[in-house]
């Protein structure tokens, strides 16, 4: 892991502006995807609650990363994958793993992202046609997904992710530490993409 301030620049093929100036405006954002790697450490950096992404039983699968940055310095990081859970389709519909946003980011810089996302997806991955994301109602309010046109689907009440009585496709017991997990209510969101 690279430090919080190495880590934050982007290194782009040719230089781009000074690299000193701050964004005073979510519309300075430039918003393009990345790989996992540099996703996962942005997001360590900023998670509120998860800094730590795991890939789980989805490891082998691709993942569709984000960044948004302005003059070569990252701002918020997005991590989507097919949804975890089994019921939803897998590949109509694609979920919001991680959201991190800096605490130095410019106001609205995540429902833009959001936005922006959303709107990229739509053009680049025409089998999906559906987003959807789960808010940790302990702490946050679902502000973001409000301002970008997303829809509040329902609330799961939570609970742990230890499941010792339920079996993984090779007969172990599906058992998983709750440390560094958010385990209480979550709000799903979706958001429709097809017209």
């Amino acid at each position: 892991m690279l430090g919080a301030d190495s880590t934050r620049v982007v290194h782009p093929l040719f230089q781009m502006g000074d690299g000193g100036s701050i964004p005073t405006s979510a519309l300075q954002l430039e918003i393009h995807p990345i790989g996992i790697e540099y996703a996962r450490e942005l997001n360590h950096l900023w998670h509120s609650r998860l800094p730590t992404f795991e890939t789980g039983f989805i490891k082998n699968q691709p993942f569709l990363c984000f960044v948004a940055q302005f003059e070569n310095i990252a701002y918020a990081a997005a991590i989507w994958s097919n949804p975890v859970a089994r019921n939803l389709p897998q590949y109509a519909y694609l979920e919001l793993r991680r959201f991190a946003i800096a605490p130095d980011a410019p106001k609205n810089a995540a429902s833009r992202m959001l936005a922006i996302m959303a709107k990229w997806i739509k053009g680049n991955m025409p089998r999906v046609n559906v987003l959807v994301s789960y808010q940790d109602t302990e702490i946050h309010h679902g502000t973001i997904y409000k301002a970008a046109g997303w829809i509040k689907t329902g609330i799961h009440k939570g609970g742990s992710w230890n499941r010792p009585n339920s079996k993984n496709q090779n007969g172990t017991a599906r058992t998983r530490p709750d440390s560094n997990k958010a385990v209480g209510p979550k709000a799903r969101w979706e958001k429709m993409l097809v017209s």
